[in-house]
């Protein structure tokens, strides 16, 4: 055996976190204090040593329901991007449901096109040989088509997927080239400080429904 054959190659990762799957997922678990999470931290706590990362995408939509969730939702994608993470948006679409017996109407707000983005930033980065490993932090089976697809195209790259709390799904594990369920200690050991400095000097701090 060579020295080089003893020598583990570094593998080039880049992270692709659904944010409203990773969050009502930690909410489902319970983990309500958890939600100041540094997703760069998160990413490095979760790779090995001869794996390297290269960049994390977070993807997400603006909530336009409630003033209070908007500022705190805010803040948090501003601590995101202070850490050089790219966010990418999709639509926060307003839907109703209608009671066929008594006729009342209740608005319920649902994301849009967060799996087409994943997808579509997945499939580039493949095209482009950006990654070596593409780790996905979802359980949404919308994605189980580009996961197959990336990995009978590129026989180079692989998908592994870090499933959120209550998150796990069979049909996603099936496809990928590996997986884990996120724990509770993981996500505590990756909390922003209460403060966060932007680029700017301005200091984010930790909402306080959070605490």
């Amino acid at each position: 055996m060579t020295k080089t054959n003893n020598i583990s190659k570094t593998e080039r990762v880049i992270v692709y976190v659904d944010g409203f799957n990773l969050y009502f997922g930690m909410l489902e678990a319970g983990f309500e204090k958890l939600k100041w999470l540094n997703v760069k931290l998160l990413a490095k706590n979760l790779l090995k040593s001869n794996q390297k990362l290269i960049k994390i995408k977070y993807f997400t939509s603006r909530v336009s329901n409630n003033p209070d969730k908007q500022k705190r939702q805010t803040t948090f994608i501003e601590a995101l991007e202070a850490f050089d993470i790219k966010v990418y948006y999709g639509h926060y679409q307003r839907d109703k449901i209608e009671c066929h017996r008594c006729g009342h109407i209740w608005a319920y707000y649902n994301e849009k096109m967060t799996d087409v983005n994943i997808a579509t930033q997945m499939i580039i980065d493949a095209y482009h040989n950006n990654y070596d490993m593409a780790m996905l932090i979802s359980g949404d089976s919308d994605l189980v088509p580009p996961i197959k697809a990336i990995i009978e195209n590129f026989n180079n790259k692989r998908v592994f997927v870090a499933f959120p709390p209550k998150r796990h799904n069979n049909s996603v594990a099936l496809v990928a080239k590996g997986s884990l369920v996120i724990g509770r200690k993981k996500l505590a050991d990756s909390q922003f400080k209460d403060e966060v400095i932007k680029k700017d000097g301005f200091i984010l701090k930790k909402p306080d429904n959070w605490k």
